[in-house]
């Protein structure tokens, strides 16, 4: 354990003097460098990606990932949004991912998208259902081949990791619907493997409306309760 937290320390200051935009050595230089098993790096970096400090893009490397618009940070822009925002962009982006994906996506990419979209389907609890969810949307952006859509996917997908969103993130809109959404899933999933650019598009956005009207109802119990009185 004390290994591996030294570790995750020296490469979180490695990504700050490395700056925004930089390239991390491979892992076996890391590993290398750092002393430890290649397995130790991997383990930070999947933290450190969590946390949103760098980004992996397949078969380029790991990258420093930006602060985020306007200077603020990403720390800084999540105490001014908030989840509404959030599904907001995602409804703006995704869509437009999902088509994109459709054309470009390889072979693996949608093997490995099925994988995870099953991944979704099986999760026995909130945390691996949240976990698998997280790694399908990543992957269907990855696979969208557009590095400034992915920029923007990944400073959104940072600002859902926010503690502060959590709450809201669990009861509005994961496991409580794990089949619903992982039959989504499937549906965007087969889009992009019959190449079908406008079925993709479509259904990734009926995908996140769901997901929208789920916030909506949790953010706002008392106007929804008022709404069925008044019917």
């Amino acid at each position: 354990m004390e290994k591996s937290e030294t570790t995750l320390t020296r490469l979180r200051a490695m990504v700050g003097d490395d700056g925004a935009g930089g390239r991390l050595p491979p892992e076996r230089v890391l590993s290398a460098r750092l002393g430890v098993g290649r397995r130790t790096v991997r383990r930070a970096l999947d933290v450190l990606e969590g946390e949103g400090r760098v980004r992996r893009r397949q078969g380029q490397g790991t990258f420093v990932a930006a602060d985020g618009a306007g200077g603020l940070g990403l720390d800084g822009i999540a105490a001014h949004t908030n989840p509404i925002e959030d599904i907001e962009v995602r409804l703006a982006i995704e869509p437009l991912i999902a088509r994109l994906a459709a054309i470009r996506a390889s072979r693996a990419d949608i093997e490995r998208l099925g994988q995870l979209c099953e991944a979704t389907r099986a999760a026995r609890n909130a945390a691996d259902y949240e976990r698998a969810d997280a790694a399908f949307h990543r992957r269907l952006a990855e696979a969208a081949r557009n590095v400034l859509l992915l920029t923007v996917f990944e400073a959104v997908s940072a600002l859902r990791r926010d503690p502060s969103w959590q709450r809201l993130g669990e009861n509005g809109r994961c496991f409580k619907r794990q089949a619903t959404y992982s039959s989504h899933h499937r549906e965007i999933v087969a889009a992009v493997a019959a190449r079908d650019g406008d079925r993709a598009q479509a259904a990734m956005f009926h995908h996140l409306a769901d997901v929208q009207q789920r916030i909506f109802e949790h953010a706002f119990p008392p106007l929804r309760h008022a709404a069925t009185l008044e019917a």
